[in-house]
Order: structure tokens, then sequence, then C-alpha cells
């Protein structure tokens, strides 16, 4: 469990957040998932709806159109800075783009929404009161996100370029194409997996939950759709789908020896 209480290092993974078309269903469908409450905020952009976990701030639900989401649907990632502006500046100067330029959100951040070279999307996060997720690294939480690409040596370039990352390869997972991506702490912030049958550039959530096979179970009984769960040699993981088709993966940490 990690609680956090202030900015995070330059590029670490720090929010999450999620357009959807229908609030109310997706409220109900992560509430039965993990136990979600909520708390409702005016933004700029529209209401926005943080979610709550032991009343500790973890993640956002946006409402978007129907039509903003008739394609595929993903979580999005905000990666930390302390100047927000100068982050998307430098994106572009490495070959990025800016679809959603630098705003304050409902006095808890700046943030922007920013495309790499290889057209992944994620946020920048600038914490003013709320740093991101409070609570990471335990159930219903965050855990950790990785890109998917067919083209990954752009994307890894541009990181290390835009975030000083240092990239590591993974002997654990034998003919994957994996790199790890480093702050220059040597903190494992993700990684980029090379996978020319990827349809598209995503970055990709995954959420640590106490039992996967349970929550397998429980996100199907509430209107969404599970993969068959695999373990791996870092636990027990799954991809489930939301009732928008948003697809992420939940993962139990392997037990202790």
């Amino acid at each position: 469990m990690s609680e956090i209480s202030s900015n995070q290092p330059l590029g670490t993974p720090t929010w999450i957040d999620l357009g959807v078309p229908d609030l109310d269903r997706a409220k109900e469908f992560y509430r039965a998932l993990f136990g979600w409450e909520y708390e409702e905020r005016s933004a700029a952009t529209g209401p926005l709806t943080l979610c709550l976990l032991r009343g500790r701030r973890v993640a956002a639900l946006r409402s978007v159109s129907a039509a903003d989401v008739a394609g595929e649907s993903w979580w999005l990632p905000y990666l930390a800075t302390d100047d927000c502006d100068a982050a998307a500046k430098r994106i572009v100067e490495s070959g990025g783009t800016v679809p959603v330029p630098p705003a304050e959100v409902a006095g808890l951040a700046r943030t922007a929404v920013v495309a790499d070279p290889v057209g992944a999307r994620f946020g920048l996060w600038q914490g003013r009161t709320l740093p991101g997720c409070e609570l990471v690294n335990e159930p219903a939480t965050l855990i950790r996100n990785d890109l998917t690409s067919p083209d990954p040596e752009p994307a890894r370039s541009f990181y290390a370029d835009v975030f000083a990352f240092t990239l590591d390869g993974n002997d654990d997972l034998p003919g994957v194409d994996f790199t790890f991506l480093r702050r220059p702490d040597g903190h494992e912030i993700g990684g980029i997996i090379g996978d020319a049958t990827a349809r598209a550039s995503r970055w990709q959530t995954l959420f640590e939950v106490a039992d996967t096979d349970e929550l397998v179970a429980r996100a199907v009984a509430a209107g969404g759709a599970a993969e068959a769960p695999e373990d791996t040699p870092y636990g027990r993981m799954a991809v489930l789908t939301d009732p928008f088709g948003t697809a992420f993966s939940v993962g139990a940490r392997p037990a202790a020896d």
C-alpha cells in the first residue's frame, strides 16, 4: 500500500481518468467492481466525478458523448510534471503533439492531453491541491501502466528524451519485446511492449486486486466482460472490459513463498 500526499517526480504515472457516455452506469459498474464511492466536482470542461477508496481520491470519470467512445476506449494515464506548459513544449519538440493544451482543472491540477510520435495519448499532471492518486499499489487502485505499440522504437526514444527515462530489457519475459522505463533515480515507472499485432499504440492500465478470479466473476455479474485469468511471473492477471468497451487489466500479486 502507498499513500500519496505530495507531487510525484517527473514522469511518474500519477493519475488516471476515463471518459464514459453514461456516467451513472459507469459509477454503478466500478462501485460493484472496486467498491469505489464518488465525489462530484465542476470543471471548465464539464462535470468531473472523482472516484474514492476509503475517502481518498484514486481516479476520475468524465462524461463524454457516445461518438467519443465509438472506437476503442481506454483509461488515460497522466504523468507527473512540475511544469505542465514546459513539458507540453518538450513533447512537441520531441515529435509529439498536444491535442488538449494545458489548462487548470477544478483547482486540482494543471493538465494537458498529449500524444507521442506513435499516436499513444497520455496526460500531463501538475498537481495543485491534488498530487494525483492518493492511494496506489493496493487492491482497487492503480498499480502500473504499460505502453503497447506495433512500432515501439520511436516511443522508446521519445520518452527517454522528454522524461529522461532510462531503458532496460526484461529477462523475465523471454520472447516478449519489453523495455522497462525508469526515472533517473532508477525507479521503474512502467514499460513499452512491442507487439506487431496491436491495432494501435495505447497506454494500458493495471489495477491491483486481492483475488483475480473473484474480480472476473464480479465484472461479468456487473455487466462487463472478461478474458480467462492467467498466471504470470508478476501475479495472476486478467483483461476486463467495462460496459462501454473499455479494456483494462487486473492483477493479484504472487503468493509469498
